[in-house]
């Protein structure tokens, strides 16, 4: 079958690298609209918590590295505005078997990286591979791919092990960004089956993007400071504003005050408290729905646990936890429950019922698993705030829960990188963290979350110290949503959703709702389904 979406001109534009790995500059004060680039384009300062962990799309994996990604690197097929449809990107159409293993892509012939030389069938198989290879936090949906086919220098062909109706979809995500193969080459990137240990091109990207996107980078300062200057070469759509400067700010009264005195234009971490005591006529907030997830994790296979982490244990911290109030004291109420890790609106959603609060049920379960006067949990998690929660009052509502059947929290707040090194090391008894789509669909929730081997969380949680954490109908019917198309296989994810909640490793929270707050006259704010926040669409009066 053939899947167009209607042919229109691409929204995002090629990149120009630029060498500049240069500190902070202040920019001028806002004095009474966005500061000018010398081309006369505005250029806007966004306020928020950053978690960069790479700026190399086969090796990145965070909200932030959404943005970038998304505003750097045009990819095969990007999401649509509804957030659902796939819409042409670098591809202008591409035809599936009927068996869902073969994809043929079709290169617009327009496309241009930002140096001007042509995206080929090449660089899109170099980068495919490359993804593949690195073994990065997303590369997990190359896994079932047996080769990427460059027949000319306009066709592309992927050819899968086995049926994958998310595929297509999968490469909608930010970090199948497509990169000038020859350019990263000559520094140091390789796409070979040995590049996880033998690709060195990673610092050279902390310095300079090497995409067919609307912005390049134009500086990186760690911990403080993202620049994106326009690609005014850019082969499609030209944006209107012509620089982005993302400015570290940890937390959201800062950020809206950096808006209030006019030195910031757009925050992007305001809870709703903060934002409703905005009450400057020249800021504006908006509210939306999300797919975004906060959730907990218990992890049963973590190292020096104080007691086994079971069953009933788990289901007991499920119960015990009273989450309506919880949303309502991080977010005044503006989220959503999830009865499962799949986002509301997904294939497969809405099926599960959320686990209620029961606080006599958690205890009953304590005693039926001997821990009736309880014992104390490692929990760490990253100091952030993210989707308007912050991260320390919400663990500090969830200790004083636990406390209620005898589980004591000894909460352990760090920074993003020293959470990555502990939950990827001995593992983490209890954490934190928070999740966005990369893509609309559902395999990406099971291939992350899902109890089977290979799996992020499984990984996390212990799999590899207690085996039996694997659930072997999970595989089975993750086969069978992905060889099948529409309400079919959204029965199929049900029935995943309904696993990966009776388990009760995940523990979804909240689906917050997006809270946009900017200065007046600045539009094109939207919540994307793989993005985050689209650069590209922003304008300015």
């Amino acid at each position: 079958m053939t899947r167009h979406s209607e042919l229109r001109p691409p929204h995002r534009r090629p990149m120009v690298m630029i060498a500049a790995f240069a500190t902070a500059t202040t920019l001028a004060a806002w004095s009474g609209g966005p500061a000018l680039a010398q081309d006369q384009a505005p250029s806007l300062i966004v306020a928020r918590d950053m978690d960069l962990n790479s700026l190399d799309p086969a090796r990145a994996f965070c909200d932030t590295c959404q943005i970038y990604l998304s505003a750097t690197y045009d990819r095969l097929v990007d999401i649509g505005a509804d957030n659902t449809s796939l819409v042409p990107m670098l591809a202008t159409e591409w035809t599936i078997s009927a068996d869902h293993t073969e994809v043929t892509f079709k290169l617009n012939p327009a496309a241009r990286f930002a140096d001007g030389s042509p995206v080929e069938a090449k660089d899109v198989k170099w980068s495919l591979d490359r993804l593949k290879n690195i073994k990065g936090g997303f590369s997990y949906i190359m896994d079932g791919v047996i080769s990427v086919e460059a027949p000319d220098a306009a066709t592309v062909v992927v050819k899968l092990d086995k049926p994958n109706s998310d595929f297509v979809g999968s490469l909608s995500a930010p970090y199948a960004g497509i990169l000038d193969s020859d350019l990263v080459a000559q520094h140091g990137g390789n796409a070979n089956a040995d590049a996880a240990s033998t690709d060195t091109a990673e610092e050279w990207l902390l310095a300079n993007s090497a995409g067919a996107g609307p912005y390049v980078l134009s500086a990186y300062s760690p911990n403080n400071e993202l620049r994106l200057k326009r690609n005014d070469n850019y082969w499609g759509d030209k944006p209107a504003v012509g620089e982005f400067v993302f400015r570290q700010t940890k937390d959201a009264v800062a950020q809206s005050q950096l808006l209030e005195s006019g030195n910031g234009d757009i925050a992007m971490n305001v809870d709703p408290t903060t934002a409703g005591s905005i009450t400057n006529p020249e800021i504006t907030v908006s509210t939306v729905p999300s797919f975004n997830m906060v959730y907990l994790v218990l992890s049963p296979g973590a190292k020096n646990l104080p007691h086994p982490l079971d069953a009933k244990i788990r289901a007991a911290i499920a119960k015990a936890v009273d989450y309506d109030t919880l949303i309502d004291f991080t977010l005044e109420g503006q989220g959503k429950r999830l009865g499962s890790p799949l986002p509301n609106g997904f294939p497969g959603s809405g099926q599960v019922e959320p686990t209620a609060f029961d606080l006599e049920g958690a205890k009953a379960l304590m005693a039926e698993a001997g821990a009736t006067d309880g014992f104390t949990l490692d929990a760490v998690y990253p100091n952030v705030n993210q989707y308007g929660v912050d991260y320390s009052l919400m663990m500090q509502k969830v200790q004083q829960d636990l406390a209620a059947i005898n589980i004591q929290l000894n909460l352990q707040p760090v920074e993003f990188s020293v959470w990555r090194e502990r939950i990827n090391g001995d593992g983490i008894p209890l954490t934190a963290v928070f999740f966005a789509p990369d893509y609309y669909g559902s395999a990406q929730y099971v291939q992350y979350f899902g109890m089977l081997d290979g799996t992020v969380w499984y990984k996390r949680a212990g799999g590899a110290n207690d085996p039996t954490l694997a659930n072997p109908q999970t595989p089975e019917l993750l086969a069978k949503a992905l060889a099948s198309e529409g309400e079919e296989s959204a029965k199929y994810y049900s029935e995943l959703a309904s696993i990966m909640a009776a388990e009760n490793i995940i523990l979804p929270i909240v689906s917050p709702d997006a809270v946009f707050v900017a200065r007046k006259g600045i539009s094109g704010l939207r919540y994307s389904a793989c993005c985050n926040l689209v650069l590209s669409d922003i304008t300015v009066d």
